[in-house]
């Protein structure tokens, strides 16, 4: 069986530099990746190929890839959200949100982290999240809160209660 993902060329172009990450997926997820315009990944397993379709969409969407291996366990989820359905078609109003999310110096994306424990990656039009399920879903309440014009201070609070 065959499946395939896409990856921002940026993305890939890392994996075409480093094969070392491409092997180490291909061990860990048992699987076959070749890449090509597109990343194909074949097994006769198609929970596996799923698994390292998960790991390399996370990959592409900006996570390390030590972070992006964790999806290999099924404890781990990851979950996409797409900032457009907050900003529209509105490149200006997508760069203020994303500049929500992150925060001065990088606080709210950072506390985000350390309340929900799980890791946040904030790559082109999406802010992706990796963590144990309810953790993620915590995440992402906190998230999609900021994103709709909640106050900073009240998230920090609903952080803070939620740990």
């Amino acid at each position: 069986m065959i499946d395939f993902v896409r990856i921002p060329e940026r993305r890939m172009n890392i994996l075409r530099q480093d094969k070392k990450i491409v092997d180490e997926i291909e061990k860990l997820a048992d699987v076959n990746i070749d890449i090509n315009e597109e990343v194909s990944i074949e097994s006769d397993d198609s929970i596996k190929i799923m698994l390292a379709k998960n790991v390399l969409k996370a990959f592409g969407r900006g996570f390390e890839i030590d972070d992006a291996l964790n999806l290999l366990d099924d404890s781990y989820s990851l979950e996409i959200i797409e900032i457009q359905e907050f900003s529209g078609k509105s490149r200006t109003r997508m760069t203020t949100l994303k500049g929500r999310v992150i925060g001065a110096n990088g606080k709210t994306k950072r506390m985000i982290e350390d309340c929900a424990e799980v890791k946040v990656a904030i790559y082109g039009k999406t802010i992706c999240i990796i963590g144990r399920w309810d953790d993620v879903q915590f995440a992402r309440r906190a998230i999609e809160m900021i994103l709709s014009g909640s106050l900073h201070n009240t998230v920090y609070r609903f952080l803070q209660k939620g740990r």
